[in-house]
C-alpha cells in the first residue's frame, strides 16, 4: 500500500505537470505569449489514478512499445470518461469538451488520443523504474 500510495502522489505530480505545459503550449495558438498554463485540483487525484496502471504495465512490459501505448491510451480514455461522468454529475467537471467535433458526449476527445499514448508511456516509465 505504501508502494501504491507513493506512485499515487508521483502520478498525480506528473499529470498535474503535463497538463500545466499543455494548456500553456495551446495558449501559443491563442498568440497569448504569456504561456499561462492551467488545472483544477480534482485533476490531481484523476492522475493518481494513473497508479493504477502499475499491475498492467508488469504485465505489458514485453508489448511492442505502440501495443502498449493504445492499451494505456485505452484505459485513459475510460478513466476519463468515468470521471468526468461523475464530476460531471455534480456539474464540477474541470472540462468540457463540447466545442471538439471529436468528443464524446463532452467528456473525451478523441483527437487528444497521441497525447494519451505519450502520457500513458511517461507513466509506464514513471511506474516501472522504480520497481
Amino acid at each position: 500500500m505504501n508502494r501504491f500510495f507513493k506512485n499515487f502522489l508521483l502520478c498525480g505530480a506528473l499529470g498535474w505537470c503535463m497538463e500545466i505545459v499543455f494548456t500553456a503550449l495551446g495558449s501559443l495558438r491563442r498568440r497569448e505569449l504569456t504561456l499561462k498554463g492551467n488545472t483544477s485540483i480534482w485533476m490531481f487525484p484523476i492522475y493518481g489514478c494513473a497508479a493504477l496502471l502499475a499491475p498492467v504495465c508488469r504485465l505489458v512490459r514485453k508489448k511492442p512499445f505502440w501495443a502498449r501505448g493504445l492499451l494505456y491510451m485505452s484505459l485513459i480514455f475510460c478513466g476519463e470518461y468515468a470521471a468526468g461522468s461523475l464530476l460531471s454529475r455534480k456539474t464540477i467537471c474541470p472540462w468540457d469538451y463540447r466545442r471538439s467535433r471529436w468528443n464524446v458526449r463532452r467528456l473525451i476527445r478523441l483527437d487528444f488520443a497521441p497525447f494519451w499514448i505519450v502520457a500513458g508511456l511517461l507513466f509506464e516509465s514513471l511506474l516501472t523504474t522504480r520497481e
